[in-house]
């Protein structure tokens, strides 16, 4: 298939690059010139790439067209400081003109990446909010234009990916760094909201699922929540990280206070993926000492 990605520099868009790859599709990856793309690292001259703050996005649809899908994995989160105007421009302005110029060059479906924490709980808090509304604003332009135009918007929305190769300030990486650095104390929250921890090759394997299902998948606005089906409490999975890094630290929970409204239990409803035969298959336990194993914790 010849698929375009967006995020491919990234967490889950390198992952997704690698499988892709790894499975003999033409992939087209756009980014800047900017990018840190030392995630793809030994395959980066086996995609096509397109910077597009030099290159404007209609020049890798003329060339390669036409799709078989579009991945959209880029994202801005807010973590940054970036302001509200970025947050829509990154998350909103930008994957509207790739679904439309999709559109317009016959691409029959998309795969929209999307949040577990963009829920009704969610908009009870202000954490990332800016976040959280402009992943809502888009999955909304693409439940209208797909049902206008009768293509495909599939929407995935994912619980809390884990796996190699993460940025370092997300919560996993982070919690794992200061174990395996034996730091005197650890201080987090009591620990008791939960969530559903999926392992990041699992969650590739959904959207690898939905292309080989592509011809199958309804028209229109359809939705796939990603994870194990099952949730686990934060302060689980921290006492799992201290064990199976050896680490001598002390974990201080209840040292810091639940955020304001914090939404205390997320878990997917995995039926529709079931439907296409996808399950995960990675156990937290399995899944986390892959991760420390890895060239980025085996040091």
């Amino acid at each position: 298939m010849r698929i375009m990605l967006t995020g491919a520099t990234g967490f889950l868009g390198s992952h997704l690059a690698r499988a892709l790859v790894r499975n003999k599709h033409h992939v087209v990856i756009l980014k800047r010139s900017f990018s840190d793309c030392s995630r793809l690292g030994d395959i980066a001259g086996e995609l096509t790439s397109y910077d597009l703050d030099k290159t404007e996005l209609r020049i890798p649809f003329e060339r390669h067209q036409p799709f078989d899908a579009i991945i959209h994995t880029a994202t801005a989160y807010g973590r940054r400081d970036e302001s509200d105007a970025a947050l829509v421009e990154t998350n909103v302005t930008f994957p509207l003109q790739l679904l439309q110029a999709s559109i317009q060059h016959g691409t029959e479906l998309f795969l929209n990446t999307d949040t577990f924490s963009r829920t009704a709980l969610a908009w009870q808090a202000t954490y990332m909010l800016g976040y959280h509304l402009t992943k809502k604003q888009f999955a909304e332009w693409g439940s209208h234009l797909s049902a206008i135009h009768q293509t495909t918007f599939a929407n995935l929305r994912l619980e809390h990916i884990y796996g190699p190769f993460d940025q370092s300030s997300k919560f996993i990486p982070f919690i794992t760094n200061w174990c395996l650095r034996n730091i005197a104390e650890l201080a987090v929250t009591a620990g008791e909201q939960k969530r559903d921890f999926v392992y990041v090759d699992d969650a590739v394997n959904a959207y690898l699922v939905l292309l080989e299902n592509r011809s199958a998948l309804p028209k229109g606005f359809v939705e796939y929540q990603v994870g194990t089906g099952q949730a686990t409490s934060i302060r689980e999975l921290v006492q799992k990280i201290h064990a199976l890094t050896h680490s001598s630290i002390e974990l201080k929970f209840g040292a810091i206070p639940y955020r304001e409204k914090e939404i205390m239990c997320s878990q997917a409803d995995t039926t529709a993926l079931e439907r296409l035969d996808w399950k995960s298959k990675v156990r937290l336990e399995d899944g986390l000492a892959m991760m420390l194993e890895s060239e980025e914790f085996a040091k």
